[in-house]
């Protein structure tokens, strides 16, 4: 008979005095179970280095993708939790939580794999709470915040998360991110109307700053129409006072979760098709374009667990942020990056102990500053969402449909329409679309 390999030998050698040996099998197999999860390439670099590789542009381009998150993408979340009825405590709760959570991890990652992995939050996932709160409570929302945490996290350890992201209909799942996000292009166009001395300079400059590539390079047409809003609200009058000059540290709010299946249903899978496919998929197109490689399985990991510790806070799922990060590399040499991604985490870990304060001064604004604001945000988005719903024509009309169904609003058995665009989107496509189906 011929030698039993190693591998036989040690399996079946399951008695005492050997556990030595067993532990050692088992341990090599779950090196091997978990080998997707991408190591880094090189060692981190040592302290002196980094101070090496620290430049003026990396500060300038880290201090553009604060600025950028902590305007538009807050007002989203304000515009989102405001509707839902939720109180300013549990907003600037919410606020820490996405800042200074995600600063954390950032900083971890970037430096793990000296690669410019900023973290923050999926904004058309809190766009997807906004109609969830009309029916749920927000422990119930808590708790899917919690469970797709946990899945997120499943499919990173599991390194489904590219086959997830291939199986999925972009088109249709497109088609219900623009049907969610609809709602923030019409609230520029409801502002104008209802208070035009706000809203009407701030869509002015946003406009002006966007028509050369110069300009909004150098002054980001959000944070243009930001600051001309400010002077507006100011020049009104209609600030509240009490808002100004006041500093409050975070005190972070604790919400149990509520584990209701309609809930679940509501919200688990879009939210993890948002932070894996819309924002991750984003991000790491991103990087990808900037000569970079993001390791996508550990990303999914950091997410799913980054998404666990913000729910905590009733904060909405961690994501790989795009525009920010798109922001961190667009100039400056490639390998020195990662020292933009580090200065993003420490500033927006800054800002999650002050978000009080600046929650504060966003809601004592007119309502139309943050519907203005958050509209000017999605703008883009809102754009890019149509585009790759019927852009490439493949599940054009199930996109269509998800789109419709999402747009109506119309939930079922207390669950929100946006679950229900992306089962009749696939349904139709499957049904009338079968041949996108195969591969091209």
């Amino acid at each position: 008979m011929g030698r039993p390999d190693r591998v036989s030998s040690v399996r079946d050698s399951a008695w005492p005095g050997n556990f030595g040996t067993l532990s050692l099998y088992r341990l090599q197999r779950t090196v091997i179970v978990f080998n997707h999860l991408e190591s880094p390439a090189q060692a981190p670099r040592s302290l002196q280095q980094m101070r090496a590789d620290v430049g003026g542009v990396y500060i300038v381009n880290a201090l553009i993708g604060f600025i950028f998150a902590a305007t538009g993408p807050v007002a989203v979340i304000l515009s989102v939790g405001t509707g839902g009825g939720l109180s300013a405590a549990q907003l600037a709760s919410w606020v820490f939580a996405v800042f200074f959570v995600n600063g954390v991890i950032t900083l971890i990652m970037s430096r793990r794999y000296s690669t410019p992995l900023a973290f923050g939050w999926t904004i058309p996932g809190t766009v997807l709470v906004g109609p969830a709160l009309q029916h749920l409570s927000f422990a119930e929302v808590i708790g899917a915040f919690y469970a797709s945490s946990a899945l997120v996290l499943a499919l990173g350890l599991s390194g489904w998360v590219k086959r997830v992201m291939a199986a999925l209909p972009m088109p249709i799942v497109m088609g219900m991110v623009a049907g969610v996000f609809l709602r923030f292009g019409l609230d520029i166009v409801r502002a104008l109307n209802s208070d035009a001395a706000i809203a009407l300079p701030m869509v002015a400059v946003f406009v002006l700053l966007s028509a050369r590539p110069d300009w909004s390079g150098r002054m980001p047409p959000v944070i243009g129409a930001l600051l001309v809003g400010a002077v507006a609200v100011a020049a009104s009058g209609r600030l509240d006072a009490g808002a100004l000059g006041s500093l409050a540290l975070a005190q972070p709010v604790f919400t149990a979760p509520v584990w209701s299946p309609a809930a679940m249903l509501e919200l688990v899978i879009p939210l993890v098709i948002t932070v894996l496919v819309v924002q991750n998929g984003q991000g790491v197109a991103v990087l990808k374009n900037a000569g970079h490689e993001p390791p996508v399985n550990m990303i999914a990991m950091a997410c799913g667990l980054g998404a666990a510790v913000s729910a905590a806070f009733g904060a909405v799922s961690t994501c790989l942020t795009g525009p920010t990060n798109g922001l961190l590399t667009s100039s400056g040499d490639r390998r020195r990056h990662y020292i933009g991604a580090l200065i993003f985490g420490a500033l927006a870990m800054a800002f999650g102990l002050v978000a009080p304060t600046f929650t504060g001064l966003m809601l004592a604004a007119p309502k139309e500053f943050i519907m203005v604001l958050a509209g000017l945000a999605m703008l883009r988005v809102l754009q890019g969402a149509f585009v790759a719903s019927f852009g490439a024509g493949r599940f054009s009309l199930g996109a269509l449909v998800s789109l419709l169904v999402t747009v109506a609003d119309i939930g079922l058995f207390n669950i929100g329409a946006a679950f229900w665009g992306l089962v009749a989107g696939f349904a139709v496509s499957w049904w009338m679309e079968r041949g996108d189906f195969q591969k091209p």
